[in-house]
């Protein structure tokens, strides 16, 4: 690794990473873009898991979806970023948490926070939840999940729409009137029809990509408030 100087505003050093035997280029970029992210950073700064505790923290500074004494589910938890974030702002405690993630994958415990090492799709993973949440709904869903990418850009954003679409059913069973839904998804155009549902289950959707989100991703978040809640007819 080499460090070369830059201007004031990132103290003056960024580092440049040399292409090792047996590590790829695209590996290497991978690196340098990690090394050099402000986020990176400020994340192992703060305390937080991940940069992309930073999006969650912009997003909600500007919407306000998570409040004191709110309840929490957070899909696609790993590694603990937004439960973090979660329990900081609706000031979930050990004794009474209000905040419970869940992931097939690993997460390490996030004080004042309740994780489910369990794969979202799981036909009973809805009522471990809502279990978890002491049999209350939640009023806020939130979703950063998105499929392992292929590289194929159009099979990425298929993969990922669909998580979207279940995270959108979960919500519309189980949020609170009144309730926030914050979900991931990929540019692309075919959750227009999802959009449309969203619209007219919520009295605000919008899309949002906050400043941590990198600029050459796809990804942008669709924050939707004011849960009108179900119908009977709705329930199929």
């Amino acid at each position: 690794m080499s460090r070369s100087k830059r201007g004031s505003g990132d103290r003056g050093l960024s580092v440049r990473v040399k292409t090792a035997a047996g590590r790829r280029e695209s590996s290497t970029r991978w690196l340098q873009r990690q090394l050099n992210d402000p986020y990176v950073r400020r994340a192992k700064a703060d305390g937080y898991r991940s940069r992309a505790a930073y999006k969650l923290i912009e997003i909600d500074d500007q919407h306000r979806i998570l409040k004191p004494g709110y309840r929490v589910v957070d899909l696609g938890a790993a590694p603990g970023g937004w439960c973090q974030v979660a329990v900081e702002r609706v000031q979930s405690s050990v004794d009474a948490p209000k905040v419970v993630g869940i992931d097939y994958l690993d997460m390490d415990h996030v004080r004042g926070a309740v994780f489910l090492k369990k794969d979202f799709l799981d036909e009973d993973a809805p009522d471990a939840l809502l279990e978890a949440l002491g049999g209350h709904k939640p009023d806020v869903v939130l979703s950063d999940m998105a499929a392992p990418t292929t590289g194929h850009r159009q099979t990425d954003h298929l993969r990922t729409t669909h998580l979207f679409e279940i995270a959108i059913d979960f919500a519309r069973r189980n949020l609170v009137p009144g309730g926030s839904f914050l979900a991931k998804v990929f540019r692309g155009g075919t959750e227009n029809a999802l959009l449309a549902d969203l619209k007219r289950e919520f009295k605000s959707v919008a899309h949002i990509k906050p400043p941590a989100s990198r600029k050459e991703s796809p990804e942008l978040y669709v924050i939707a408030k004011g849960f009108r809640g179900m119908s009977e007819d709705d329930d199929r």
